[in-house]
């Protein structure tokens, strides 16, 4: 890693955490710290499982648990087992903690404020707009991705949205038994696997790849959360695969797509695959594409 890059993000960590008053035990003028109070606002009206909580934030279950309690004897949320199962706690807003909650929420308008008055107009423009690129990028990279079982809960969550979309977007419908779908032997170790992408604990994406005996490589059923969209998680599937192919000497990676699919045309062509003569009959393809890749180098 760049050395360079390394000493701007810390620098730009220090500046934030100073600029937003983070450091302070105090967190705008409360009479609590900025964990706190951040837990306050991710509760939010409905309430929320503190399980849920602690994976959304990536906390630690014993901090939760202590900022949790402070709260509770401040008397601004109440945590209560849920009926159906004793084991899974939900932590509510009191009307207090309600009234907490809108107070942050008033003085961190005044923090966002006091952050773009000193600018100009077109300061105050490049500086939002610089935000909103740090917070797409630091989202991607909380992405994180995982080979399940096809069975496993979060893989069939995928892939029964992945297959809802594409009854939406094909001309055609979509009907899964009419299409070559891989079975799920043929998505396990040592005839493939499949990936599950996870953003905050939520699945938003999928990707799978078969590995057929003296056959190359091929990637199937990809797909990207709308919400986790442009933030590159298509292209890191690909990256991942193609390595994970390479890996078990294919030299060759294919895949097939709908027509009404122009973004993954686009993302195929972009990462180097190139368009082919069809290789297999799925009736939803219109076009076929191929990759020649090659084994990573030792060491």
């Amino acid at each position: 890693m760049d050395a360079v890059q390394i000493d701007q993000v810390r620098r730009f960590n220090r500046t934030v955490t100073e600029r937003v008053g983070v450091l302070h035990d105090n967190y705008l003028g409360r009479d609590r710290p900025f964990g706190a109070a951040r837990l306050l606002w991710e509760i939010g009206e409905r309430g929320q499982d503190i399980r849920a909580l602690r994976e959304r934030l990536g906390l630690d279950s014993g901090y939760v648990s202590r900022l949790l309690r402070s709260l509770e004897s401040d008397g601004l949320v109440t945590v209560e087992p849920q009926a159906r199962d004793r084991r899974v706690r939900t932590v509510r807003l009191t009307d207090a903690g309600r009234a907490e909650r809108a107070a942050l929420d008033g003085r961190s308008d005044e923090l966002a404020v006091s952050l773009l008055e000193p600018l100009n107009a077109a300061q105050r423009g490049r500086l939002v707009a610089a935000m909103a690129e740090v917070d797409r990028l630091l989202t991607a990279a909380t992405v994180t991705l995982e080979v399940v079982d096809p069975g496993h809960t979060d893989a069939e969550h995928c892939l029964r949205s992945y297959f809802a979309e594409l009854g939406e977007r094909f001309d055609s419908g979509f009907d899964p038994a009419l299409s070559l779908l891989p079975d799920a032997g043929e998505l396990r170790p040592p005839r493939g696997l499949f990936l599950v992408a996870r953003l905050h604990g939520e699945p938003v994406g999928c990707a799978g790849l078969k590995l057929p005996v003296g056959a190359p490589a091929e990637i199937k059923r990809m797909w990207v959360a709308p919400h986790a969209r442009r933030l590159g998680l298509g292209r890191r599937f690909l990256a991942d695969l193609e390595a994970r192919a390479a890996r078990h000497g294919r030299d060759v990676l294919r895949l097939d797509t709908n027509k009404a699919l122009a973004a993954a045309i686009g993302l195929y062509h972009s990462c180097g695959f190139q368009e082919v003569a069809a290789f297999n009959d799925e009736p939803y393809a219109h076009h076929w594409f191929e990759k020649r890749i090659t084994a990573p180098s030792p060491g």
